[in-house]
């Protein structure tokens, strides 16, 4: 299965025009959180990508709840968080929000390691992990030098095993990857990103 798959796209209209266009060649979109700025212009995020043409799985990032992205997802949206669907028997399992909590204060969506921790014990078996937030380690370094990911995410990484788990969430690691066992773990950003599973 051909993936086209994104993040913290923050309703960058170019980046979504490069999206919607490249989506005719892709069996499946996948959208890795924050859509949005700060709670804020949702419902233009997903006219942005209105045009997408192939079905699309999303988690909500920490500038969406889970609630605010299943209320605007338009048809032929899946919205995943601490849950799974299967697509044309691809196994995928979704988790959003900021994982840990971030100091940005009420409107970021976030979540401690042990409330992870538990929606993740969810999940026994998955092909492609759609995450918001990095594993610890891996594509999680701020432009300060800080490593700010997950225990959680990568212990259920490790745990789970999938072929590929992809993420967004640090804006300075976009793009970087990493592995954690046989897994490729990557940072996404708002551009076209390829991968067959």
């Amino acid at each position: 299965m051909k993936l086209l798959a994104f993040s913290d796209l923050h309703l960058a209209r170019s980046r979504a025009a490069d999206l919607v266009a490249a989506s005719a060649d892709a069996d499946l979109v996948i959208g890795a959180g924050d859509f949005c700025n700060m709670r804020d212009g949702l419902d233009m995020a997903m006219d942005l990508l209105s045009g997408l043409k192939a079905p699309m799985v999303a988690v909500p990032g920490n500038a969406e709840s889970a609630d605010e992205l299943r209320a605007a997802a338009p048809p032929g949206m899946t919205v995943l968080h601490g849950e799974g669907v299967d697509v044309d028997g691809l196994t995928i399992f979704g988790l959003g929000y900021a994982v840990p909590r971030t100091p940005f204060g009420g409107w970021s969506c976030d979540m401690d390691e042990a409330e992870a921790e538990t929606m993740l014990a969810a999940c026994e078996t998955a092909d492609l992990l759609v995450l918001h937030s990095p594993p610890k380690g891996i594509a999680d370094v701020t432009s300060t030098g800080q490593s700010i990911g997950s225990t959680s995410l990568r212990d259920a990484i490790a745990r789970i095993g999938p072929k590929l788990a992809v993420c967004g969430h640090i804006h300075d690691s976009w793009g970087k990857e990493g592995t954690i066992g046989t897994t490729r773990v990557v940072n996404l950003g708002p551009t076209v990103n390829w991968f067959e599973l």
